[in-house]
């Protein structure tokens, strides 16, 4: 039996190579059978999210904490365990946990799927200390924003007192007017943060007098003064060189740090 004749050919390919107009478009049974899947999946999305016991929050992992424990950071946190992982609300836990535990400067609340809620925790660290206020033993923890804290039994070793001296009288009293205690406070923070490590570790008292008048006290009965907290770095050399050139001395003064000096021995 004779094929297709070249002119048959010819006009089928036509046909095939056609415009997209022309071409078959799938039926309706085929777009309602795709439909009706597009349907039961998402259905099945929804229920395993939401109604199935397959992402359900059971478990709360906590790290980063150093201080706090891991129960005191579970309870603070309160998370709603049997709840579907999805609809926890990791915002309201990150404000319960700020609120509740001031020793915590932030936190990351994670879905960790299928089952947990992960905790990445980071605790404020304490440069400075304050006696608390009525005599009663205890200290306030300082951190590096000037924030107090935490209140504690036992002072931290390695982490400098605050002394604040301002008189209520003369220029201290007008600095405490114009700045207020707090920026007193970080003015202090901010020596803190500027004392070269190796006297860090011998410095016992960060006192404050005024806005342009601070000083330490080192172990060894030792003092400097320190002036503002402004050009620290450039202090922190200085103090370095003068520690090393006079040794003996017992009196150090790096308020002018291009002019350091220092006395007694």
């Amino acid at each position: 039996m004779a094929g297709p004749t070249t002119a048959e050919r010819g006009a089928d390919e036509d046909l095939d190579s056609g415009p997209p107009s022309r071409r078959r478009l799938p039926g309706p049974r085929v777009l309602l059978v795709a439909a009706i899947a597009l349907v039961l999946i998402a259905g099945a999305s929804v229920w395993a999210l939401y109604g199935s016991s397959w992402l359900r929050a059971e478990r709360v992992s906590v790290s980063g904490i150093r201080v706090l424990t891991e129960t005191q950071v579970r309870d603070a946190a309160d998370v709603p365990l049997g709840e579907p992982l999805i609809s926890i609300d990791t915002e309201a836990i990150e404000s319960r946990l700020l609120r509740k535990l001031p020793r915590i400067d932030s936190v990351e609340v994670i879905r960790s799927w299928p089952h947990g809620i992960g905790l990445k925790v980071s605790e404020r660290t304490p440069v400075l200390i304050v006696e608390a206020a009525g005599n009663s033993g205890k200290y306030v923890e300082v951190d590096a924003k000037g924030v107090r804290f935490a209140t504690v039994s036992q002072a931290p070793a390695g982490v400098p007192l605050l002394e604040l001296t301002v008189s209520r009288s003369g220029s201290s009293a007008a600095s405490l007017r114009r700045f207020g205690e707090d920026r007193l406070v970080r003015e202090a923070v901010r020596v803190a943060g500027a004392i070269p490590d190796a006297i860090a570790r011998e410095t016992l008292v960060v006192k404050v007098r005024s806005f342009d008048s601070l000083s330490l006290e080192l172990s060894g009965d030792r003092t400097v003064a320190w002036g503002s907290a402004e050009k620290g770095r450039a202090k922190g050399r200085a103090l370095t060189a003068l520690m090393k050139a006079a040794p003996d001395a017992g009196h150090f003064d790096v308020s002018v740090p291009t002019a350091p000096a220092s006395s007694g021995s």
